[in-house]
Formats: structure tokens, C-alpha cells, sequence
């Protein structure tokens, strides 16, 4: 309200002094005038700067962009060339092949290419004979040719090492090929060809709007976006489609005064031409970028100065002509939009109180949810962390049950006092779990890392014997000693066990190998042999699994990976190069400064 009542004011102050503004403006004509010249002048000015300034820096952009997709282009070439190359010297040696050509037996050699030209990648695979018969090839339709008169079976014929080859077959097109002598027992059996298919990238690149060609030295065009330039030295195939006349050039750029001088034309179009060395045989590819999008670009923003200018001198005619009732209609406008503004801020202000009330709403239903949440996850943990305990003592008294029919008593005793530590460690385990609400680092006292792992192995022992699991482990003969709690660690190494033997659950001889080396840290690697994670980014996620429903709840790792941390060290995990899942701890040593204290 109090903005618009300004602008009343300001109205008001205006429209009263609107009879002395009138007389001035018609005794400054001539400055009007002069005013009108200097903008169109300012016009003239600013349209040649700009198309001065655009141009070049448009058509340096153009140019960069063209050498970029120079260096695509030649770099992809290369690579496939480079990729071929090795296959000839690879198949030469294949004993298949060589029998083949020893025995002259070639049913089965067609089949042997085939199973490699998919993972090759290359356009086809041959294999010759001595007298330049195809005996094998991926195409059976080429079986049978006489290619002894060929470049690619002539040139591998006498040489020793793999030939690279080009040979014009029909128009239009080239066949590039590495070729290779079959040897055996100092013998010349055959020559092995592999096809490369350059062709491809001559259909991407058909697909843009420039044109590209690569040439050999001196020699004619190989590969082209226009099919009919193949075969032909570069100004044989620019000539083909004639540039335009002097006539038409003059009416061109008398149209169009944005243009640059021309390079070459294609198609009847000047370009730009970009030209670098292939690092192959001295092979040279040549871009041609039309100056097309440049003037376009260029046009574009000078039509919008131009119509920019224009709309500015028709404002101002139209101005000086109907000037009163423009300021009339103006302020009456204004008027209006200051009305429908206060009215629209009412209603933003009306909701954005609805909104705040939602919004409190909202936030003591986030706060009792996350009450909620943080109650399951607790009693989840609970009860995740009780299983392991008792399957180990179903497991034991399984086994004493078995011990006192056979009269094995001090065995079965043995069993019943495991049981009895088992049920300590429950106790011990409630207890522990009230520490995963706070933060870690507190009633931490000096622990060899040996005598926790031993008795984790103790209560996975039953376990371990049931599904007769191959367990490796290996530990230093000095104490490895840490700042820790042994009971949050050895359930950190019973979780790792329990993971390892649910990833083992379908291999045929499951192997758990543990590693415990001692130095600047202390590093625990727990390794398997099962089928390796599949996602490494969720894993130590609560509630986060890949087993069955009911097999598990995912917040073992989690729980593992909050002690390591709590203990200042850290859980990370891997698949291993061969098979299975890695896992290793790392934590801190305890140094005799730490232990002293």
C-alpha cells in the first residue's frame, strides 16, 4: 500500500506539470532530429562492429570445432586399423588353421572363423591356400575364389610379416586388408586375410553436413563421404560438381556481405577446408565445413540489432506523435498493474501462511516418524545379532545330543560349556547394542586383534563344520594391538564370516580365506569364493540385502561398518579378480606411547 500510494504521487506530479513538458517538446524539433540521426548512425556502427566481431570469432569456433572432429575421426580410424593389425599374426599361428591347410581337411575352417570375426570385430576373414584359393572364409558364398592375382595374397606371399594392402574393387569403394603368410615347418601353407571395415565410418560421417575424404600420398581418394569422389585425386573430385561462376559469386556475397573467402567449394558451396595427417602410411583426411551456420549465426543476431533499432525509431515516431495519450494510457496501465499486483500479493501472502501451518504439521509428523524408524532399526539389530548366537547353540547342543548317545561325555561337556559362553555372549551382546544409539570411542582398551579372531573363529566353528567350508587363516606371531572393545570387533568378524558363508552357499568346494598383517595398520582381509557383489554402492546401507525374504535384513554389514568407524578405522569392499568378495578392515595400531599410557 505504501508503494502505490509513491506512485500516485509521482502521477500526479507528472500530470500536472504535462501542459509545460507539451510546448517544450514542440519547440525541439531539431534536436529531435539530430537525436534520430545520431541513433541511425549509432545503428550503422554497431551493426558493422558486431558483424566484424561475430564473424571472426564465429568462424574461429568453427574452425576449432572442425579440427576436434578431425582428430575423432582419425583417432577412430587408426584405432580400428591398429586393432586388426595384430589378428593375421594371431591366426597364423592357430593350429586349427595349420592342420587345416596341412591335411587340405577345410570343413570345419569356415566354422573356426566365424567364432572369431564377432569378437574381432573385423568385415570378414579368409584363409588361402598356396595357389590363392579360398579354402575358409565367413562368407561361404566366397569360398572357391582364385585370389592369387590380389594384392593382399601376392604381397603376404613374399613377405615375412603382415602386409597391409588396398585394393579398388567396382566404384566407389575400397577393400582394406591385413594379410599374413600361414607358415609350417619352414613351408609356406596358405596366407591368412583379415578385412577391415572402413566403410563404416564413411557412412557416420556421411551423416553431418561437412564432407570428408581420406587419401593416400599422391595418391587418390580411399575413403569419402561422397561415394563418387573414391578413386579420385582431391581436385578431380572437388571438380566434379562445378564452383559457381563469377557472376553468381558477385550476386552471393552482394546478398549475403558476412562471407568470407572460400577455401574450396563443394557442391557448389565455398568451405572451409581442414586438412591433417592420419598416423598410418601417410595417410591425410581433409574436413570441409560449409560457411553456412556462420553466416546464419551471424545474420541472426544482426537481424535482431537491426529489428531492435527499427522497433526503437517506430517507438520514438509514435511517440512524438501521440505522446499525451500514450502518457494517459501509460499511467492509467500502471495504474491498474499496481491494483492487480497488490491483489496478487495478498493472495501469495494468504498462502504462504496455509503453507507454514502445513508446513509445522509436516515437521511433528517427520519427528515421530523418525522416532518410529529409529525404534525398528534398533529392535531389528537386536534381533539380528541374538541369530547368530543362537544357531550356534543349536548347532551345539545338536552335536552334544549326538555326543552322550555315544557315550562321549567329556565331549558332550565341552559342548554344554560352549553353550553356557554362548549364552554370556547374548547377555553380553544386549548390553553391547545399547552403544549403537552413541557415538564410539569410549571404554576402549588395548586389544590383540589375534584374540578376537580366534574367538569369532570359536563361535563360527559349528557353523563353519556343518557346511565343511575350507578355512584358511593366517595371522603374524607377534600381537597385532589396537584401541578397541573385543566383543564389538568379534561381531564385526562374525558378521564377515556369516556374509562370506551365505556367498558360499551355492559353490561346490566354498573357501573363506582370512589375512592378518601388522604394521603401520592393522588389516584384516576376509576373502570368499562365492558369486562376488552386485552392488557395492548400497552395501553397507541398512536394511539394504540380496538374499531371500526371511533370510536376512541387511544390517550386518551396516552394523560392522559403524563399529570400524566408531574404532577410527574403515570397512571397504571389492569383488576379487577371480571369484567371490573381498572384505578388509583397517584400523589403526596401537603404538607403546598409546599402551604405555
Amino acid at each position: 500500500m505504501g508503494r502505490s500510494g509513491v506512485v500516485t504521487y509521482d502521477m500526479s506530479v507528472i500530470i500536472e506539470h504535462s501542459d509545460v513538458l507539451m510546448p517544450r517538446a514542440a519547440n525541439l524539433s531539431w534536436r529531435v532530429r539530430l537525436a534520430l540521426l545520431t541513433i541511425c548512425l549509432l545503428a550503422v556502427a554497431t551493426v558493422y562492429i558486431t558483424n566484424q566481431f561475430l564473424t571472426t570469432r564465429f568462424t574461429q569456433s568453427t574452425l576449432q570445432s572442425a579440427q576436434l572432429r578431425l582428430a575423432l575421426y582419425s583417432g577412430n580410424m587408426v584405432s580400428e586399423l591398429q586393432r586388426n593389425s595384430i589378428v593375421p599374426r594371431l591366426l597364423a599361428s592357430d593350429a586349427e588353421l595349420i592342420g587345416a591347410l596341412s591335411s587340405k581337411d577345410y570343413q570345419r575352417t569356415s566354422q573356426r572363423l566365424l567364432s572369431f570375426v564377432d569378437e574381432i570385430g573385423a568385415a570378414a576373414i579368409l584363409l588361402l591356400d598356396s595357389d590363392g584359393r579360398v579354402v575358409g572364409a565367413t562368407d561361404r558364398n566366397r569360398l572357391g575364389e582364385n585370389q592369387s592375382n590380389l594384392p593382399h595374397f601376392v604381397g603376404a606371399a613374399s613377405a615375412s610379416q603382415t602386409v597391409f594392402t588396398t585394393h579398388k574393387e567396382g566404384i566407389g569403394h575400397f577393400d582394406f586388408a591385413y594379410s599374413r603368410q600361414v607358415v609350417s615347418n619352414n613351408k609356406t601353407l596358405g596366407v591368412i586375410v583379415v578385412e577391415v571395415d572402413l566403410r563404416k565410418f564413411q557412412s557416420t560421417w556421411a551423416g553431418i553436413s561437412d564432407a570428408v575424404i581420406v587419401s593416400s600420398p599422391q595418391g587418390p581418394i580411399l575413403l569419402a563421404t561422397e561415394k563418387s569422389w573414391v578413386g579420385l585425386p582431391e581436385k578431380a573430385a572437388l571438380a566434379r560438381r562445378s564452383a559457381p561462376s563469377a557472376i553468381e559469386r558477385a550476386i552471393q556475397a552482394t546478398q549475403d556481405w558476412t562471407a568470407l573467402p572460400a577455401d574450396a567449394y563443394v557442391r557448389g558451396k565455398a568451405v572451409m577446408r581442414q586438412e591433417l595427417l592420419v598416423p598410418f602410411r601417410g595417410w591425410n583426411m581433409v574436413l570441409f565445413t560449409t560457411y553456412g551456420g556462420i553466416r546464419q549465426r551471424v545474420n541472426a543476431v544482426l537481424a535482431l540489432e537491426i529489428m531492435g533499432f527499427s522497433i526503437f525509431l517506430a517507438l520514438a515516431f509514435y511517440q512524438l506523435s501521440r505522446q499525451t495519450l500514450m502518457r494517459a494510457l501509460f499511467f492509467q496501465q500502471e495504474s491498474d498493474d499496481l491494483r492487480q499486483l497488490n491483489i496478487r500479493l495478498q493472495r501469495e501472502i494468504s498462502e504462504r501462511q496455509k503453507v507454514e501451518k502445513n508446513l509445522q504439521v509436516a515437521e511433528q509428523t517427520l519427528a515421530q516418524s523418525s522416532k518410529l524408524a529409529a525404534l525398528g532399526e534398533m529392535s531389528a539389530a537386536v534381533s539380528h545379532e541374538l541369530n547368530q548366537p543362537l544357531a550356534a547353540m543349536k548347532t551345539y547342543l545338536a552335536g552334544a545330543k549326538l555326543l552322550l548317545q555315544r557315550k562321549r561325555l567329556d565331549e558332550a561337556f565341552s559342548s554344554f560349556q560352549r553353550i553356557d559362553d554362548l549364552i554370556g555372549r547374548m547377555s553380553a551382546i544386549t548390553r553391547q547394542l545399547k552403544s549403537y544409539a552413541r557415538k564410539g570411542g569410549e571404554d576402549l582398551v588395548p586389544l590383540d586383534v589375534r584374540l578376537a579372531l580366534n574367538g569369532a573363529l570359536a563361535i563360527m566353528e559349528p557353523q563353519l563344520k556343518l557346511r565343511q567350508i575350507s578355512l584358511s587363516k593366517t595371522m603374524p606371531s607377534s600381537p597385532v594391538m589396537i584401541l578397541g572393545d573385543q566383543l564389538r570387533f568379534e561381531q564385526v568378524v562374525v558378521n564377515l564370516l556369516r556374509n562370506a558363508l551365505d556367498a558360499t552357499s551355492t559353490v561346490v568346494s566354498p573357501e573363506i580365506e582370512l589375512f592378518l598383517l601388522g604394521g603401520e595398520t592393522a588389516t584384516l582381509t576376509v576373502r570368499d569364493n562365492g558369486d562376488g557383489i552386485s552392488d557395492l554402492d548400497n552395501l553397507f546401507e541398512p536394511f539394504f540385502t540380496t538374499k531371500k525374504p526371511g533370510d536376512g535384513v541387511g544390517l550386518g554389514l551396516a552394523i560392522s561398518s559403524g563399529i570400524i568407524n566408531d574404532l577410527g578405522g574403515r570397512l571397504v569392499a571389492r569383488n576379487s579378480d577371480a571369484a567371490g568378495a573381498v572384505f578388509e578392515v583397517t584400523l589403526p595400531i596401537l603404538n607403546n606411547e598409546k599402551s604405555e599410557i
